[in-house]
């Protein structure tokens, strides 16, 4: 699959998506670079902004095996990865497989549990294996966490740790739609009750696991030039010497910003990745990897706003 090919499996996702989800084009963008690129991506809105009805679209888009936790404050570990139960007929322990055995995970409201279950996650984001019992099993090459979580103002969530959110490539911001988005809505979801199943609004699949496979390869392929890995590089090391940012990103943040980097490009149809790619996902691919200094916070600055003076300030190459 070359990039111009790739660039057309990407607009019949976005059209498929559209027949239930009103308007989040940016949102399936987001999610399909990050599929591509081999992350996780977590995604921050109010309740009854379309996050879970999201995720379930994409996936049935993308025939992808679909897997769901709801994330709640009595959660334990072994309700994400599974244990081993013990067969009283053949005298044996045998694995009963957890939800996180799957293509696409939804971690729904994700911060709702303590660090302890969450915890449980770490391995499988970053090395795509679970261990149960001391013996690792592997999860799918495509494995992908989509997350939801609350705003961290409302009551009864947790802040994720560090190491958490250093595993997901995104974070994305949920906003509220327009007017003419939300007129829409009521218009098409105003006559039924409760959250109807993708195929329900006609939503099929537009790509098999091969053409994905082959949408990989063809990230893989995406240049990446001298000029642009500076820029990269600069970008990330900008947070570490800013005075309005206490704790920066890390080196493993610019190898998956780069990553993403090639992946939209291959999602616009290029084999070669301009500063335009770099610009338009450092702001989410950054904002959970950065902390604000005291100072900032005092002032009322925010992560975003101190991002974005950043992006300005550092040169773009020509």
């Amino acid at each position: 699959m070359n990039a111009a090919e790739l660039e057309v499996l990407a607009g019949r996702l976005r059209a498929e998506v559209a027949k239930a989800v009103v308007g989040q084009h940016d949102t399936v963008d987001l999610m399909l670079t990050a599929l591509l690129a081999g992350g996780h991506i977590l995604l921050e809105g109010p309740p009854g902004s379309a996050k879970t009805f999201l995720a379930r679209c994409f996936a049935a888009s993308l025939d992808l095996d679909y897997g769901r936790i709801q994330f709640t404050p009595d959660l334990m570990p072994g309700d994400i990865i599974g244990t081993n139960l013990f067969n009283f007929q053949s005298s044996s322990f045998a694995l009963t497989k957890g939800p996180i055995f799957c293509e696409l995970l939804l971690a729904d409201e994700i911060n709702r549990t303590p660090p302890k279950t969450q915890a449980a996650l770490l391995e499988a984001m970053q090395e795509r294996t679970v261990t149960i019992d001391g013996k690792g099993h592997p999860l799918s090459d495509r494995f992908t966490v989509v997350a939801t979580q609350n705003p961290i103002e409302q009551q009864g969530v947790y802040p994720l740790p560090e190491a958490q959110l250093d595993r997901f490539l995104f974070k994305h911001t949920l906003r509220y739609p327009s007017l003419e988005e939300e007129r829409l809505i009521v218009a098409r979801h105003g006559v039924r009750h409760g959250s109807p199943a993708p195929s329900a609004m006609g939503v099929e699949r537009v790509a098999s696991r091969e053409e994905i496979a082959a949408a990989v390869e063809a990230v893989g392929e995406v240049r990446l030039v001298e000029e642009v890995v500076n820029y990269v590089t600069a970008l990330v090391r900008a947070t570490r010497e800013s005075a309005d940012i206490e704790t920066g990103a890390s080196p493993r943040a610019a190898a998956m910003l780069a990553l993403a980097a090639r992946a939209r490009a291959a999602l616009q149809g290029r084999d070669y990745v301009i500063p335009d790619d770099v610009k338009a996902l450092t702001l989410p691919a950054l904002r959970h990897r950065v902390v604000l200094s005291p100072a900032a916070e005092i002032e009322g600055r925010t992560v975003d706003d101190t991002l974005i003076a950043l992006i300005e300030r550092v040169d773009a190459p020509r």
